[in-house]
């Protein structure tokens, strides 16, 4: 792999990259950067986790004027969550050169974003919902874009942004530098490319098999009533630093997450319909490591880069193999190991063939978790948080009170009771209620259609777009390819619980 200072870059940018810690690039960059470079077209094909940010950050950055006062660089993305990212990651490659960057998308006060335009951004990053809004209303002018960058283009066109793509890309001047990134290369994003690109170079680093290889995927057979005992399992089970967990529909989601948290889990949910401010509440805390536990859609996920993510379970099968490889794709990161859990009710099996075919991965089958492997997690787990308190020496404050129950009470009793207070004590008595989803069917087609493309061919029925301009569609609703009927959903079971927090097969 090629080193940093090989590009020739400016020693302002290579500052920035050395204080990052980066000193070799990753195959995408090494592909990218130097085309990116020499201002021609270019169409990049990698996936999310592969580093394509900064192969096309870090060119635009330095061929940007930071003396310009004038929209120099424009970013389309798919989410507000990716522009933020994509903002944030501009702005470490950039401080030492000083160019300006503004993230533009749906859900934020639009009159704070026209404050900020006042601060004459070089470099803007939105959705292309609210870049239109913004254009419409003469906030953003485009006559003077030399640089247009569409990230993660398959994404925007799945979600019914081509005719935003297509008016902003006909306001930009002809004479520019276009660079298209899309894990996938369907008809669609090949026709976009040739009405807006000018003889590109196509790069790519797609792996043959397309499950990322340091990710240990599995997956447990289990009916859906049974499905969040599963998951309390799992979680004790494993003893994940940090965990995602996906859920097909919003109030999957709001359900899922409150049952964890009745639990004792810290966990808290993310979905299409939460206000931007508590969307960045969640992603804090999720960030900081205040809660472990972040269930989601499909929606709300794409574009996330949380680094750190040890674990991904699909507590509902994904409805496409695409969303199987975006969801386990959040961890496995950066060269580190994951793990993936998807789980699957009996009649969802033939689906979950169907993603193993077209991902050219074979899931292998594993157990439920039993009694005593969750209940053994969770006790290794506080014995090894009980061990670094102690080897920190955390809990000096504590030793008075300490040293007289120990002369009082036995000291095995002690401890055991305090681990149990960590457990979450009478926690996992608590008996939850969730609305059991629909199965999933595997999807007839032929065999070629669905390779010819790389994305879905279902009916247009198949799809329901939203008009917000914040990039959110509305497939969280969706099930299979019919909306669920409200006798069916209407119907609640309840998991009764033992005291040991678990209940029996059934």
């Amino acid at each position: 792999m090629k080193t940093f200072q090989e590009f020739g870059l400016d020693p302002k940018v290579m500052q920035a990259i050395t204080d990052m810690g980066f000193e070799e690039s990753t195959p995408i960059q090494e592909l990218a950067i130097p085309i990116a470079l020499s201002g021609r077209d270019l169409i990049g094909q990698a996936q999310t986790g592969t580093g394509k940010t900064a192969a096309f950050a870090i060119p635009l950055i330095e061929r940007i004027d930071p003396a310009s006062e004038k929209v120099l660089a424009l970013i389309m993305t798919p989410t507000r969550e990716l522009a933020i990212q994509v903002s944030e990651e501009i702005e470490k490659l950039a401080r030492f050169k000083g160019v300006r960057t503004l993230p533009i998308y749906g859900g934020q006060e639009i009159g704070r974003q026209i404050r900020a335009l006042r601060r004459y951004p070089q470099v803007i990053i939105g959705t292309p919902g609210r870049l239109i809004d913004h254009i419409q209303r003469k906030t953003i002018r485009l006559d003077d874009v030399q640089i247009v960058v569409l990230d993660e283009a398959d994404e925007m066109l799945d979600m019914g942004f081509l005719e935003d793509i297509q008016s902003i890309l006909s306001l930009v001047p002809e004479q520019r530098q276009t660079m298209l990134f899309s894990a996938t290369m369907p008809t669609n994003i090949q026709r976009l490319a040739q009405q807006f690109l000018h003889e590109p170079q196509h790069v790519s680093v797609i792996p043959k098999q397309v499950s990322a290889p340091l990710i240990t995927q599995a997956y447990i057979e289990v009916q859906e009533r049974n499905k969040f005992e599963a998951i309390c399992r799992l979680l004790d089970m494993e003893s994940p630093e940090l965990a995602i967990v996906f859920g097909r529909t919003k109030r999957r989601v709001d359900e899922l997450a409150e049952a964890l948290q009745k639990r004792g889990y810290a966990a808290d949910g993310l979905h299409g319909d939460l206000s931007q401010n508590m969307r960045d509440t969640v992603m804090r805390k999720f960030r900081d490591g205040s809660i472990d536990v972040l269930v989601a859609t499909d929606v709300a996920a794409r574009g996330l880069d949380v680094s750190g993510v040890t674990h991904v379970v699909n507590f509902d099968l994904p409805q496409d193999p695409e969303s199987y490889v975006h969801r386990i794709g959040r961890t496995g990161r950066a060269g580190k190991e994951g793990t993936a859990w998807t789980f699957v009710t009996p009649r969802e099996m033939d689906h979950l063939h169907f993603i193993e075919k077209v991902t050219r991965h074979r899931i292998p089958r594993r157990p439920l978790p039993t009694i005593a492997e969750a209940v053994e997690g969770k006790q290794k787990m506080l014995a090894e948080r009980l061990l670094d308190l102690v080897d920190n020496e955390e809990h000096n404050e504590f030793r008075a009170t300490a040293i007289q129950l120990l002369e009082q009470y036995d000291s095995v009793a002690l401890l055991s009771s305090a681990m149990k207070l960590l457990a979450g004590g009478q926690k996992n008595e608590v008996t939850v209620e969730l609305t059991p989803e629909e199965p999933l069917r595997a999807r007839r087609r032929r065999p070629d259609v669905r390779h010819s493309s790389g994305r879905r061919m279902g009916s247009s029925g198949d799809r329901r777009y939203g008009g917000s301009s914040s990039g959110d569609y509305r497939r969280e609703h969706r099930t299979g390819g019919s909306s669920i009927s409200h006798h069916a959903t209407d119907r609640r079971y309840v998991t009764q619980t033992r005291r040991d927090g678990y209940t029996n097969e059934r």
